[in-house]
């Protein structure tokens, strides 16, 4: 069978398996071969800004006179909201069925915020930043504000200005078109490189705390996810979320970055006739609010931590953790690994020292390897879960 003649998703399975087995048999020549995984995300990455500005600033600027696709925006958000604060709530739930404690050891390199504010403050500043600066620094929100604020001024501009515009976003979707369609060789790549270097032993020691995490993630991708989506669609919510699954969470599960999937889930949103006015403003913004794997990594590995220190948890406390866990995801940054030093934060609700709680953090990067795969694939196919479920409502 011809390889370049199946279809991508089958390619990229091709490229773990052979990733792991290479990984596995000979690691001297795999690990070298990580340079293909670190130049596709590379690639993902410089795209993805100006494709998430580009769209956007089209999309506003030709789009219709109509209120509906900003309620719908705004609805988006909303689901985000609960998705994270449910997600939360399953983690919490499952580590008092499963306890779990932690072999505190070494401790881990970073500089944690020290209150929910900061993240907060961090993501407004985001917002307003200079638009060159966040071209280049990667930062959606300050590329989502500029496009919209541009977009609607040229809403004012000449047809041809407008049609040059849109011209102009699809010459960049080409582009990711092209990048995405390199997926198998650059995964093949990631997994050389992580089965070489990190190997299976050392999960062992932490498999039961990797497999309360990934379990967690399960029953939100499987079960709460859709729920909510049957809730507003009123039909079988599964074909979509297999899909995006599909689609969006097993590329996301090798690059490990919601900022890196921005234009693979565009190019989803496009296959599941999505609104353009809808998922160019709703993917982007997804990408770093929406992090119930985050809240889910947060919540585990700090009810983890007070299990070990005999921390006793009262029911409205472990209520505030899921707020405090959700407020702290949405601040998680877009890169591997992102949420694991958004630990502190929730460790300081129980009085934990920062040195003990950045020990937590280093074992959390022990275990990354699955952990933050798992949730970053959680966190991307959720963005376009939801976003098909606003479309999908009241049709």
């Amino acid at each position: 069978m011809n390889f370049l003649k199946l279809g991508l998703v089958p390619q990229i399975l091709i490229g773990v398996v052979a990733g792991a087995l290479l990984g596995v048999l000979a690691p001297a020549i795999a690990e070298p071969l990580g340079l293909l995984g670190q130049l596709f995300v590379g690639m993902l990455k410089a795209v993805a800004p100006l494709l998430v500005m580009l769209l956007v600033m089209s999309a506003i600027a030709n789009r219709h006179e109509s209120g509906a696709d900003g309620r719908k925006s705004l609805l988006t958000l909303v689901l985000y909201l609960v998705g994270t604060v449910s997600a939360a709530l399953v983690a919490l739930l499952m580590s008092q069925w499963f306890p779990q404690q932690i072999a505190l050891t070494d401790v881990a390199e970073g500089s944690p915020p020290v209150a929910v504010s900061a993240v907060l403050a961090d993501v407004l500043f985001k917002l307003i930043d200079n638009p060159v600066n966040a071209l280049l620094t990667g930062n959606f929100l300050g590329c989502l504000t500029w496009a919209i604020l541009l977009g609607i001024s040229f809403r004012r501009a000449s047809v041809a200005f407008k049609d040059n515009l849109q011209t102009l976003a699809e010459g960049v979707s080409d582009i990711v078109r092209y990048v995405i369609r390199l997926a198998p060789l650059g995964i093949f790549g990631l997994v050389c490189v992580t089965v070489a270097t990190t190997g299976i032993e050392a999960l062992a020691g932490y498999a039961s705390l990797a497999l309360l995490l990934v379990s967690c993630m399960l029953i939100v991708a499987l079960l709460v996810n859709p729920l909510i989506v049957f809730l507003l669609i009123r039909r079988n919510p599964y074909p979509v979320v297999f899909r995006c699954l599909e689609e969006s969470g097993i590329t996301a599960f090798f690059t490990r970055s919601s900022a890196a999937n921005i234009p693979v889930n565009l190019s989803l949103a496009k296959k599941l006739g999505i609104s353009e006015e809808l998922y160019t403003v709703t993917i982007p913004v997804g990408a770093t609010v929406n992090m119930a794997g985050a809240a889910i990594t947060i919540t585990v590995l700090t009810l983890a931590a007070a299990n070990t220190l005999g921390i006793e948890v009262s029911f409205t406390t472990a209520l505030l953790l899921c707020v405090i866990a959700a407020l702290s995801a949405c601040g998680a940054s877009g890169v591997p690994s992102g949420s694991l030093l958004l630990v502190p934060l929730a460790c300081s609700l129980f009085g934990i020292s920062v040195d003990v709680a950045m020990q937590v953090v280093a074992v959390g990067f022990i275990i990354s390897v699955i952990q933050d795969s798992a949730e970053t694939a959680l966190n991307s196919s959720t963005d376009v879960v939801y976003t098909y479920a606003v479309d999908q409502h009241g049709r």
